[in-house]
């Protein structure tokens, strides 16, 4: 295909995407985000080692939490940022601030030091991640728009398989530090690539003001949310869940009502259909909350080793990758409309068949099965998940409130995987210490609520082709 063919094919191709003009850019966006996500799964992997030598036990879950925080409260602030600083400058501040993290990470002799460094990386991770989904818009023509979210949000993926690797490798070196100093050097390196590559938006005064009430209810929830996984169980779980439920809630009932807010006007619109592509982009980040415990339940009901475990744990990403980068290929309104509603479904069957899996010493056969309903359960997100983020991204001709639309896809995966780890960990509570109760009630009480996200997913399709 010449490239006046490329520049007039409705679809676009991974050829055009991945080819000396657009690549450059896609490596930036892709980078960007698989820092965010590496660093979730490679710190897990490396705190084990942090703890023997810097201390801090206690405090061993509020890692996550706080990186977790400040990644939602940044993420919530890309639109306004990238119009008052342009494309490449805030694209800058993003990695600048990820690599300051880093090294303070690096350098740190407690535990309080290193909750730190994890915030200051959680608010340049929250922007990459942010910025990985609404420069699409502003960096690529609108036919490589499928491809390019496919390939941003296929580095989720990655980073659940990348991240354990990389991490289990420097903790067996006991050269922790080592591995955030590198993450800063990958930062300098992505930023040399960004400066070339990133085109010069012009910058200006955002429309609107910095939602303040809206940053503190929305934060305020997911802390609370945070806390309901790390509080012994019982009453005080109980407690965190319906606080951040309500804060959540009331969150929402302000940006209906607000001037200002983090999500588009458009969300709230009626006949407008980006409100149920944000529901649908949670239902499928529910799924993913499964993960955290899928290695636990390999080496205890299974009784693999713990590298085969952390394998199973990364089947469910590595299906979600591999699927997204094929059906991204799909260009037809009618098509896409399918595998946007046919997903959850396809999220059901794999986590109902799984949990429906779990006993105890399960044969060789079931083992690879368990394999194979993870990668269905992956699968399922993969199909209609970079749809979804077209559906956002053309979901108003304004530029500034594209951008915003785009970021909040980040925004709503982020808090649905706080609200699906919180709640998995309360299940898996429910049913202690029978693993293979809390594997079944865990994935099928998961596939259940993934069944209703049918319904939600129907209505989000319909915002393909509408703008």
């Amino acid at each position: 295909m010449t490239q006046t063919q490329q520049e007039t094919a409705p679809g676009g191709t991974w050829r055009e995407l991945l080819g000396s003009r657009y690549a450059p850019v896609a490596s930036v966006l892709a980078g960007g985000v698989l820092l965010e996500a590496g660093n979730v799964y490679l710190t897990t992997s490396l705190l084990p080692t942090i703890v023997s030598e810097i201390g801090g036990a206690e405090f061993y879950a509020w890692t996550m939490m706080t990186f977790l925080l400040a990644s939602v409260v940044s993420s919530m602030l890309v639109s306004r940022i990238l119009t008052r600083q342009g494309a490449t400058r805030a694209y800058l501040l993003a990695l600048g601030l990820f690599a300051l993290g880093s090294l303070l990470c690096a350098a740190s002799p407690w535990m309080s030091a290193l909750l730190f460094g994890r915030a200051v990386q959680g608010l340049g991770g929250g922007l990459l991640a942010g910025l990985g989904y609404a420069l699409i818009q502003r960096s690529l023509p609108e036919r490589l728009w499928a491809r390019a979210a496919a390939l941003v949000s296929a580095m989720w993926g990655v980073g659940n398989i990348v991240g354990p690797v990389v991490g289990g490798l420097f903790a067996q070196l006991d050269a922790w530090r080592v591995t955030f100093i590198g993450l800063a050097v990958a930062c300098a390196l992505i930023g040399v690539v960004a400066v070339r590559a990133l085109p010069r938006t012009a910058r200006g005064r955002s429309a609107d003001p910095v939602p303040w009430v809206s940053l503190v209810l929305l934060a305020g929830g997911v802390s609370a949310v945070g806390v309901a996984s790390v509080v012994p169980g019982g009453v005080g779980t109980v407690i965190a869940l319906v606080v951040g439920v309500a804060l959540c809630a009331w969150f929402l009932r302000h940006e209906r009502r607000g001037s200002t807010g983090i999500l588009p006007r458009a969300t709230f619109d009626r006949g407008s259909s980006l409100g149920w592509v944000y529901l649908a982009v949670a239902v499928l980040a529910f799924g993913i909350g499964t993960e955290a415990f899928i290695p636990l339940f390999g080496q205890e009901i299974g009784g693999l080793i713990p590298f085969v475990a952390g394998l199973l744990g990364a089947a469910l990403s590595l299906g979600w990758s591999v699927t997204q980068i094929v059906t991204a290929n799909a260009t037809g309104i009618r098509s896409r409309r399918v595998l946007i509603t046919v997903g959850p479904l396809v999220v059901a069957i794999g986590l109902a068949a799984f949990g429906l899996l779990q006993h105890g010493g399960p044969t060789p056969l079931v083992v690879t099965l368990w394999f194979v309903t993870l990668f269905l359960a992956g699968a399922g997100i993969g199909l209609g998940f970079p749809h979804l983020t077209v559906a956002a991204l053309g979901s108003t001709t304004d530029e500034e409130e594209g951008a915003k639309a785009a970021a909040a896809v980040n925004t709503v995966f982020i808090i649905a995987s706080a609200f699906s780890a919180a709640l998995a960990g309360v299940l898996v509570n429910i049913a202690a210490p029978d693993h293979a109760a809390s594997a079944r009630l865990l994935m099928l009480t998961f596939a259940g609520i993934s069944v209703l996200g049918v319904f939600v997913a129907r209505r989000a399709g319909r915002g393909i082709g509408t703008v």
